[in-house]
């Protein structure tokens, strides 16, 4: 996030787009809930579902699934045909606008509702209120991310901002939403195939220079490495062994069938998680980690906050934190690492420019925001202030991509995949806990009444959810949350997984997989 959780409060207009916010980040569902019924913040949000926000929002759209270019880019237009952009901010602060507003011609209002679904009344209602209320802040989350032209959403958002002048102040800001318990940190740390710590891209002559000496003047490859959607379909060619760690991919990762015949090619797979697992029950060897409760380290949450994790629970049988395993394997190999917390952060803080100013002695009352350059630094709350670290920002001229996959009279049913409040990611935890587990036991699929109607589907009737990919059955949940010809499975249940059948075309850039829109079908379980 370019800016602070809390910061919502001051927003006088905030756009919520591809988030299920309440669901999936209800800490911070609750404070924009706040921001909304106490602060007189305006909410426009923007879903193919009916979600819980739309009870608070202003102006709902409810636009078609994969079609987020065209709804943002709609908008756009309309804010600069009006004259509502902030053109000082763009004269100033941005490059390459008239390319960019070139672009923006194709997306005619009535070329949007034919696109996305909005009719251009709705359209312009939206678009005057974000650019006419006030500071505003836009947040996503994985509804624009997981789909095959995610980048192109991300930079829709971007030049939302931009044009309206809301980045680089308190209550503004491009705010994504991270999906997973310190997403943001692994990410910080280098959990990426094309950087170092800190976003130091590997094929850097200083950076390589930088990490090299530090380590003792190994050599280092400076070669990108492969996403996890590239790695998948490398093994047992480019790939003979695997290492997962606290990762469930046999039900995480797209088109499972496939997955699982990638895996089986393998010549080792080494799991390393706190639990057995769907993945774990295919490994050749398990390596038992403990749970962040059990542990000294630290985690950087989604507004790119540092905080100290202290260690409450004893680590029972021979289970090991996830740096001594590693320290244990790396011995093998020849090489010793570092074994405590506290030294392996010293080598962060050394090796990390945005991390620079951060210790343990500083993180132990209270979390401090990342970019914190020194040990005066009282950390970064909202990021751009006067500049940007390239300069200017760039204003991206986008043109329309459909989803990877379309509709026809065979797969006739839009599907898409998510989280429910109830559960988290693929269960391995959260359906440990009796009571989740007592809420919601077992999968099942929106489906809006109508559509159940006609294929004489009953509510909490099994039913079965085909694409071209494979076939679940699950149970029919009847609910206008979804539209007319959409349907919804949550993806934590192994037993009627969501990823048999989701599609695993990915963004060509960012290399992520479409998990929130594919072609379907459903009919009775008995036919």
């Amino acid at each position: 996030m370019t800016n602070s959780m809390a910061e919502v409060t001051s927003s006088k207009i905030v756009l919520a787009i591809g988030t299920n916010t309440t669901w999936n980040h209800p800490v911070f569902g609750s404070m924009l809930k706040q921001a909304v019924k106490h602060h007189g913040c305006k909410l426009i949000v923007c879903d193919p579902r009916r979600t819980d926000l739309v009870e608070f929002a202003d102006i709902w759209l409810r636009h078609k699934n994969g079609s987020d270019v065209a709804l943002l880019c709609g908008m756009q237009r309309i804010i600069l045909l009006e004259g509502w952009q902030d053109q000082a901010y763009i004269d100033s602060r941005t490059e390459n606008f008239e390319e960019y507003r070139q672009s923006l011609e194709f997306f005619t209002p009535e070329k949007v509702e034919e696109l996305a679904g909005i009719t251009p009344e709705d359209l312009y209602e939206a678009a005057k209120l974000y650019a006419t209320s006030g500071r505003g802040a836009l947040y996503y989350c994985m509804g624009i991310t997981q789909s095959s032209h995610g980048v192109d959403n991300v930079k829709s958002c971007v030049n939302t901002q931009l044009i309206t002048g809301n980045l680089g102040f308190e209550g503004g800001g491009v705010n994504p939403l991270r999906g997973q318990s310190n997403v943001q940190g692994a990410c910080d740390m280098g959990g990426l195939p094309n950087v170092f710590t800190g976003y130091q891209p590997v094929n850097n002559p200083d950076a390589i220079k930088k990490f090299s000496e530090y380590w003792g003047g190994v050599e280092l490859n400076p070669n990108p490495g492969l996403t996890l959607t590239k790695m998948i379909p490398a093994c047992g060619e480019q790939i003979k062994a695997l290492y997962v760690m606290g990762e469930n991919p046999m039900v995480s990762d797209p088109n499972l069938n496939h997955v699982k015949h990638c895996l089986d090619k393998l010549d080792l797979l080494v799991v390393q998680d706190i639990v057995n697992t769907e993945t774990t029950a295919i490994a050749d060897v398990v390596l038992p980690a403990v749970s962040f409760a059990e542990k000294l380290g630290t985690v950087t949450n989604t507004e790119r906050r540092v905080q100290l994790s202290n260690v409450a629970l004893k680590p029972r049988g021979e289970t090991k934190p996830d740096y001594e395993i590693i320290a244990d394997l790396a011995k093998l190999f020849g090489h010793e690492f570092a074994r405590t917390p506290e030294a392996i952060f010293k080598e962060v803080t050394d090796l990390t420019p945005s991390y620079a100013g951060l210790s343990f002695e500083r993180l132990r009352d209270v979390g401090i925001q990342w970019p914190c350059p020194n040990a005066e630094h009282p950390g970064t709350v909202y990021l751009h202030k006067d500049k940007f670290s390239r300069g200017l920002g760039v204003l991206t001229p986008m043109t329309y991509k459909p989803p990877a996959e379309q509709t026809d009279d065979e797969w006739n049913m839009v599907l898409s995949t998510g989280r429910i409040l109830q559960h988290f990611h693929t269960g391995s935890m959260s359906r440990r806990s009796a009571i989740l587990d007592a809420l919601v036991s077992s999968g099942h699929v929106e489906i809006h009444p109508l559509d159940a109607k006609e294929k004489g589907i009953a509510d909490g009737e099994m039913i079965k959810v085909a694409t071209r990919r494979g076939e679940i059955t699950t149970k029919a949940m009847l609910t206008p949350r979804v539209a007319r010809g959409s349907i919804f499975i949550p993806f934590h249940f192994a037993e009627a997984a969501a990823n048999m059948l989701t599609n695993d075309a990915i963004d060509p850039v960012a290399n992520i997989p479409e998990y929130k829109v594919c072609a379907a079908r459903i009919v009775k379980a008995d036919a």
